[in-house]
């Protein structure tokens, strides 16, 4: 079990409990539409090792997001942790992928964690940052 810190700020494969969140309105929407279109049958399991590894790519900028996040909106914030685990639900990984998936999640949030563990102008650019990573990644995987 992957687990580390206080309650709630790890993603435990498996388990489905952890942490997922960011701000950016635009990723949301962009994150929103690719999950939609996933909806139809063109699963994880169909996808490209490319597709596979800007998966594992969100994931991480996703984990990143959600930590950047709580620094400034507080440990209740669990807004980009919801689109994670929908972007799980919609690809529905093989056991192999969703570890994958949860681990580049957790690595993002605690590399973030470690950066920038309190809001600060700082924080707020590295969240920009990662928003704008984690746009392109979803347009590729969009076929954009």
């Amino acid at each position: 079990m992957v687990r580390s810190g206080p309650p709630g700020t790890r993603l435990e494969p498996r388990t489905g409990r952890g942490p997922f969140n960011f701000q950016n309105g635009a990723l949301a929407a962009a994150i929103l539409a690719l999950t939609l279109s996933l909806a139809a049958p063109a699963l994880a399991a169909e996808r490209s090792a490319e597709d596979r590894q800007a998966l594992a790519d969100l994931a991480y900028v996703l984990g990143q997001s959600h930590a950047l996040r709580q620094a400034c909106e507080g440990q209740a914030d669990q807004f980009w942790r919801t689109r994670m685990y929908r972007l799980l639900q919609a690809e529905q990984p093989d056991p192999v992928l969703e570890h994958r998936l949860k681990d580049s999640f957790n690595t993002g949030y605690a590399a973030a964690q470690s950066a920038y563990p309190a809001c600060s102008p700082q924080s707020r650019r590295a969240e920009a940052r990662a928003a704008e990573r984690g746009r392109a990644l979803v347009a590729g995987l969009a076929g954009e």
